[in-house]
This record gives C-alpha cells, sequence and structure tokens, in this order.
C-alpha cells in the first residue's frame, strides 16, 4: 500500500481508503472486517453521523479503540436527524457543529477527530460561520484537520477562498468525470487533497445492468463499463480497473471505497497493486463516453 500526505496537513492516508458507510450492521462482523483492513494496509476509515443514526460511528468506534495511533478517522457533520427519526434536515449552523462533535467523539471513543468534513453545503449556508466552528475545535485540539465534502462548483470555490481546508471529498469516475473541467485543477493547484468517491459509478462499471446515470443514456452506461472490461486483464480485473482509472488522475488523494465484505476489501486492495493503465488503456477509457461536464451549481 501507497501512503501519501492529504492536502497541506500532516495525515498521511492509504491510496485506498475504507468508506465505511455499507459496515455490515453486526457489531462482530463489523470488527473483523475493519481489523482485516488494517491487516492489509488501509489507515483511512471515513463514516458519517448520518450513518445508521450513529450506529456506524459506535461500530467504528469500538473496532478501533486499540489501534486508534495507528489510523486516520474521519467523520462528517451537518445533517441532523429529526426527533420522530423520519429524515434529517441540513444544519450548518456554528452551534449545531459544536454541539455535534461531541457525539461524534463520544461514539467513536475517542479524544479527536482526525479528519472533519461538512457533509454537503449550499451557497446559502452562513459559510464563515462554519468555517469559525471548524476553527474552533482546531484550536480546543477536538479535530486536527477539516475539510467537506461536495461536488458543487460554486460552493468548493468559496471554501477554497475562505478557508484553511486540506480536503474535498466528491464524486469521480470514468461515468462521472465533472470535476475534471474546473474543480480538480483548482483543488490541485492550492493543495488541497481529493478523496474520490463511487470509482465504481453504483456497481455500473462492472456487474450492475445498465441503467441511466447522470447526463449517460444506458447505452452510454453500457458502452463504458464494456471499455472497462476491454482492457482488464487477469491480473487487474472490471472493479479494479475502474479504481485505476480513479487512482491514476493527479490530483486524487485516494479512493475512498464501500465496503461491506472481505471480498470486497480484497479487490479493492488489490487494486493498488495491479497493474498500471498504460496510456493506450486510458485513451480507450476516456474514449468511450463523451466528457460529462456539471449542469447546475456551476
Amino acid at each position: 500500500m501507497e501512503y501519501l500526505q492529504l492536502g497541506t496537513s500532516d495525515l498521511r492516508i492509504s491510496r485506498i481508503g475504507f468508506g465505511c458507510m455499507s459496515l455490515p450492521k453486526a457489531a462482530g462482523e463489523a470488527e473483523r472486517l475493519i481489523h482485516q483492513a488494517i491487516d492489509r494496509g488501509i489507515n483511512y476509515f471515513d463514516t458519517a453521523d448520518l450513518y445508521d443514526k450513529g450506529l456506524n460511528e459506535t461500530h467504528l468506534g469500538q473496532a478501533l479503540k486499540q489501534h486508534r495511533a495507528e489510523v486516520v478517522l474521519a467523520t462528517k457533520v451537518g445533517n441532523q436527524w429529526r426527533p420522530d427519526g423520519s429524515g434529517w434536515d441540513w444544519n450548518p449552523r456554528k452551534d449545531y457543529i459544536l454541539s455535534s462533535v461531541e457525539e461524534s467523539l463520544r461514539r467513536l471513543q475517542t479524544d479527536y477527530i482526525d479528519l472533519y468534513q461538512l457533509h454537503g453545503g449550499t451557497l446559502e449556508d452562513p459559510i464563515d460561520e462554519t468555517i469559525e466552528a471548524f476553527e474552533i475545535l482546531k484550536q480546543q485540539g477536538k479535530i486536527r484537520w477539516y475539510g467537506i465534502s461536495s461536488i458543487r462548483p460554486s460552493v468548493i470555490r468559496e471554501w477554497v477562498s475562505r478557508s484553511h481546508m486540506v480536503s474535498m471529498m466528491m464524486q469521480y469516475s470514468l461515468l462521472d468525470r465533472r470535476p475534471e473541467e474546473t474543480c480538480l485543477p483548482l483543488l490541485q493547484e492550492h493543495q488541497i487533497g481529493v478523496l474520490a468517491r463511487g470509482s465504481v459509478a453504483s456497481g455500473l462499471l462492472v456487474n450492475k445492468p445498465p441503467k441511466a446515470y447522470l447526463n449517460y443514456t444506458p447505452e452510454q452506461v453500457q458502452q463504458a463499463a464494456d471499455a472497462i472490461r476491454s482492457v482488464s486483464t487477469p491480473q487487474r480485473n472490471a472493479a479494479q480497473t475502474a479504481i485505476r482509472f480513479v487512482l491514476e488522475q493527479p490530483a486524487i488523494a485516494a479512493a475512498v471505497v464501500g465496503i461491506r465484505t472481505g471480498e470486497q476489501l480484497e479487490e479493492a486492495v488489490g487494486a493498488f497493486d495491479a497493474p498500471a493503465l498504460n496510456e493506450k488503456e486510458k485513451m480507450r477509457l476516456v474514449g468511450s463516453v463523451p466528457v460529462n461536464k456539471y449542469e447546475q451549481h456551476r
């Protein structure tokens, strides 16, 4: 496994990150999978207070309790569950963030969070107030660094210009190359590490039947999946090819892969060890479907 510095932080993270949203709900099963990931060299674990109404953080915290100094622990804030549990509302206010972190720390069984991320964002947010909350938490030692998770270019530009964030989580894959137009160059220029999610496009690039995805037709989705398969080899299967496409984008620090089974874990880790894409293979992939661009929030 290779490790890279995340943006301008002092965090060194594995190029394959563990996306915890899909963790098994059984505590013992989740713990075994997380320990297997650590054994395979993964040190970056990404969760959110939203997932399973906090249970995801609880399971992760218990599993990492004996490994806390070895790992980079990331969680997210901003989606507030309603008291009746019927859903959640967006809340980026300072007071909510300052109170929510206490609950995340308790569930994660730690006294600090390595990377605290805003779980979304709009131009209507009190952005400076949100940034102030993160800066206060840094000063208090409750978080080490902060970033946001967003796919909105307009929001990303504001955070780049107004904050000291070190990371940006965003969707990126062969079927979602929208970040290439402006976001990835901007983030790379400002040395902000990009955490890519959605490498296999919800399985459409690997094993799911084709269907419309973003602005692509089912036929175009099939073309992209066919291209992935056409450049795959016995040493690098379709999922690993899709992940390598992401890892080989210079702005990407890590591919954060959703993992729910030991087989998926081994496949994800194997993507890093698999042969790199050559130029002919890259050209085959990027030529399989037209490049898409953000149509909203530009």
